[in-house]
């Protein structure tokens, strides 16, 4: 349709300019020029009756919203992300990990959460619990300690596979907890730290 009122105006522009050159010279009578005119307008009638049949014959109704909506279920997507979780922390090959790790090590690496933990047999609670037995005890479990909710609500135990996968980053792990440690990187640090917890028990576990 724009291109048909271009075309229209384009026509009846170099048509004006020709009646202007013709009136001045005198080339032409004016039935000849009714003739051009007459031409000349049917024309432009062809071009913008065609543009309005094609309109008609190809016209699309355009959607009032573009593209596709995706429909995402919020119940249920938290509980699937802690499932995938898990799955991944169980998936891990423990006793390979463990076999990284040295005691000795572990009390050295260990000295990063002292300001925070101790480790010791009737150590006191600091700015986190306790930690002797705390490999297979359960999670939240000192009485005399304040949790954050999330690690309260936990209602699993610090397995090996559990106490690696919250080595790794902690607030990552659980959700919601307080603790502001950054995590450790390397297998051989996280192994190490493991084995020093579960030698600091009155009921080490025993490895995999």
């Amino acid at each position: 349709m724009r291109l048909s009122a271009a075309l229209l105006e384009i026509i009846i522009h170099y048509f004006f300019c020709f009646t202007c050159y013709t009136t001045n010279t005198n080339i032409m009578d004016s039935f000849e020029i009714n003739k051009i005119v007459a031409s000349i307008l049917l024309i432009a009638l062809l071009f913008i009756g065609i543009g309005k049949i094609s309109n008609l014959i190809f016209h699309v109704d355009k959607p009032e919203t573009a593209g596709y909506k995706v429909e995402i279920p919020e119940s249920g997507t938290a509980k699937q992300i802690d499932d995938t979780k898990s799955e991944t922390t169980e998936k891990i090959d423990i006793a390979s990990l463990l076999a990284l790790g040295d005691v000795g090590h572990g009390e050295k690496v260990f000295k990063k959460c002292s300001a925070c933990h101790v480790v010791n047999k009737g150590g006191e609670n600091k700015i986190g619990p306790a930690l002797y037995g705390v490999i297979g005890r359960k999670i939240g479990a000192i009485e005399n300690y304040k949790y954050s909710k999330a690690l309260a609500a936990y209602g699993k135990e610090w397995t090996f596979e559990e106490m690696n996968g919250y080595l790794i980053k902690p607030q990552a792990h659980i959700k919601g907890t307080k603790m502001a440690f950054a995590g450790l990187r390397k297998e051989k640090d996280r192994a190490s730290v493991i084995l020093y917890l579960n030698q600091n028990s009155d009921n080490p576990l025993p490895l995999p």
